[in-house]
């Protein structure tokens, strides 16, 4: 089992910055890629960033050039840094890993239970 545990939401005036940060433990022998989701009220799930195990990342157009995702791959760890926020960045954020629990087994992706941004106008 793997657990995917989300901090840093919260509420901050339009112009500002946050940083999530996420952290994946449990069962797991290697991680693959670890990305950031988000969904806004009334609208479907949609993805914001993702990063490989490499370091290849990858942006949603609403976001490039404000968001920057990292990652530690000794602790398991992502973070979205979001600068410039806008009140359409309003969302609850999730955290996904794909990871497995073996040397040869199938991936899986596990989701955190969401943090809330609020960027007022």
């Amino acid at each position: 089992q793997v657990q995917v545990v989300e901090s840093g939401g919260g509420l901050v005036q339009a112009g500002g910055s946050l940083r999530l940060s996420c952290a994946a433990s449990g069962s797991i022998f290697s991680i693959n890629a670890m990305g950031w989701y988000r969904q806004a009220p009334g609208k479907q799930r949609e993805l914001v960033a993702t990063i490989t195990s490499g370091g290849r990342t990858s942006y949603a157009d609403s976001v490039k050039g404000r968001f920057t995702i990292s990652r530690d791959n000794a602790k398991n760890t992502v973070s979205l840094q979001m600068n410039s926020l806008k009140p359409e960045d309003t969302a609850v954020y999730y955290c996904t890993t794909t990871a497995r629990a073996q040397a040869v087994g199938s991936w899986w992706t596990y989701w955190g239970q969401g943090t809330q941004v609020t960027v007022s106008s």
